[in-house]
């Protein structure tokens, strides 16, 4: 990390972080993040199969894979498992989930495409964000971020599931895109404050 380099904090403040050590390529964190992947084709498959029991495995699948993407993440944290290959494969095998549930609805006619397009563009307009500060610090998930993707993954479940749910399907999906907006809005303005702070920092380190 450079001089004037600062990781930023839950709460947007700069905060000092240890440098961990490298854990094992192969592990049970990347392991998971591995099948969630692989859960992604399976789950478009059930979703695309007509009958009530295939929505059924459908909502069994991405339900797994939602969950395996909540324990990836907590054991390679506890147990000191975090990896370079879990750090991409990581918000790689979330978006995949995610976004092939939120087309693939789309396409099923279910889910209005301009709310597809509204988190879509926002999850990875904020990706290409996270890489293009990298060099001056890294953007910790905030708790608004962490809420946007519960109610993302409910809203998600409850329009995969089959039954006559509609308004709780579109309140919890209204609730997630208001979320997902906000929340983008401000890793936009954390980007530009930590922007701005690395650039001072090295315009008063001469470089």
């Amino acid at each position: 990390m450079t001089a004037g380099q600062k990781p930023i904090g839950a709460g947007g403040d700069p905060i000092a972080a240890p440098v961990a050590a490298q854990a094992g390529l192969l592990n049970i964190a990347n392991l998971l993040t591995v099948v969630r992947l692989l859960l992604v084709p399976v789950f478009l498959w059930l979703l695309f199969t007509d009958g009530t029991w295939w929505r059924i495995g459908a909502l069994v699948v991405f339900a797994a894979a939602s969950f395996t993407d909540r324990v990836d993440g907590q054991l390679a944290r506890s147990r000191g498992l975090v990896t370079d290959f879990g750090k991409i494969a990581d918000p790689i095998a979330d978006k995949a989930l995610t976004g092939s549930a939120l087309v693939g609805l789309s396409l099923l006619g279910d889910l209005w495409w301009w709310v597809t397009v509204v988190i879509l563009v926002r999850e990875i307009g904020i990706t290409l964000l996270r890489f293009v500060v990298i060099r001056y610090g890294v953007m910790a998930a905030s708790r608004g971020g962490k809420l946007k993707t519960m109610l993302q993954v409910f809203a998600i479940g409850f329009y995969v599931m089959p039954g006559p749910i509609d308004v709780l399907r579109w309140v919890t999906m209204g609730a997630a895109v208001l979320v997902t907006v906000v929340t983008g809005l401000d890793y936009v303005v954390k980007a530009w404050r930590l922007w701005v702070d690395g650039r001072a920092g090295r315009t008063a380190d001469g470089r």
